[in-house]
């Protein structure tokens, strides 16, 4: 993975093979389609670094990216990554709001014997409890990334987020024991309003009701869950039930990790139309999932002009 200055004030995630060029980064994740990179902040400048995170600011925003070779126990790497950013966020005073990590192996052994995402997700729960977190946490995704490196990009805002829950699920925070030592440190969504503008944040959704995994090895099952999960986080966030597909004024960003490349046809199929919508922006990846019976993750951003109301939701430090 490469990360470079900004020569502009637009930012954004590279994914496939290539020089970083203008991108913030880029991660060489394979690609399905035309569209390689995210474009979500367009007016951040080059903000320095802290604690071995590049920043990058605008008015309300603050947006930190570290690439660490992935030396040493990912739980521990994870735990120092995730004091860091906490610090750095409080020092700029901006609160965390979404996190987007890329963990290497995510699916394999650590030299510990535990699956490599149980790992990582001991050592965030860790920083986040020395941080003093209680109850609802950012947005998040956690995907398999490059094999040498683990990468973690958040977004922290002025204002205090939202963060919402979708009833059909358990909130992971309050997993059981089941998937690991520590529970998974994200909400199901968060939403904040920030440089004129409200943001929804959808984490990465998948087949998943309560806290178990449905249809096992069925990619229609799958997709058919993962789209009734994000109707329902929609509909939690006030964006009907299609995230805001139509109304005028709102962008919508979306990524679509595929475990298996050659689902990529079907998968495309089934969404055009029942999820993504012309105008949409697009990245499809090739990526390992946070738990090895998913085929198909999706995350969303929809970023709408105007305040919203946000205050029907809670959050918890």
């Amino acid at each position: 993975m490469d990360a470079t200055s900004l020569t502009s004030n637009l930012f954004s995630f590279a994914f496939g093979s290539g020089e970083a060029d203008e991108a913030g980064a880029r991660l060489a994740l394979p690609v399905f389609s035309e569209e390689k990179r995210e474009t979500l902040f367009e007016d951040l400048a080059a903000s320095g670094a802290e604690r071995g995170f590049d920043l990058f600011e605008s008015e309300d925003w603050l947006v930190g990216l570290r690439i660490e070779p992935a030396r040493g126990g990912i739980g521990e790497i994870s735990e120092a990554i995730y004091g860091d950013l906490q610090t750095v966020a409080r020092r700029r005073k901006r609160e965390l709001t979404r996190l987007w990590n890329y963990v290497p192996g995510i699916n394999g052994p650590t030299p510990e014997g535990i699956e490599a995402y149980r790992a990582f997700c001991r050592g965030r729960a860790a920083a986040f409890e020395r941080g003093g977190w209680r109850g609802a946490l950012p947005a998040a995704s956690a995907v398999g990334g490059e094999s040498d490196v683990i990468a973690v990009m958040f977004a922290a805002a002025r204002e205090r987020p939202v963060m919402r829950e979708n009833p059909e699920q358990v909130p992971a925070y309050e997993y059981p024991p089941d998937y690991g030592p520590r529970s998974p440190s994200f909400s199901r969504a968060a939403q904040v309003t920030a440089d004129g503008r409200r943001w929804t944040f959808v984490s990465g959704t998948a087949a998943i009701k309560g806290h178990r995994s449905v249809a096992r090895g069925d990619l229609g099952g799958q997709i058919d869950c993962t789209l009734d999960n994000l109707r329902l986080i929609s509909r939690e966030c006030g964006l009907g039930d299609g995230l805001a597909a139509g109304r005028p004024g709102a962008g919508r960003h979306f990524k679509v990790y595929l475990r298996r490349e050659y689902d990529f046809p079907a998968a495309r199929a089934r969404l055009e139309g029942a999820l993504l919508k012309a105008g949409d922006r697009v990245v499809w990846l090739r990526s390992d999932i946070c738990r090895s019976e998913l085929l198909i993750e999706i995350e969303a951003t929809v970023v709408e002009q105007g305040r919203g109301d946000q205050r029907a939701g809670t959050t918890a430090r």
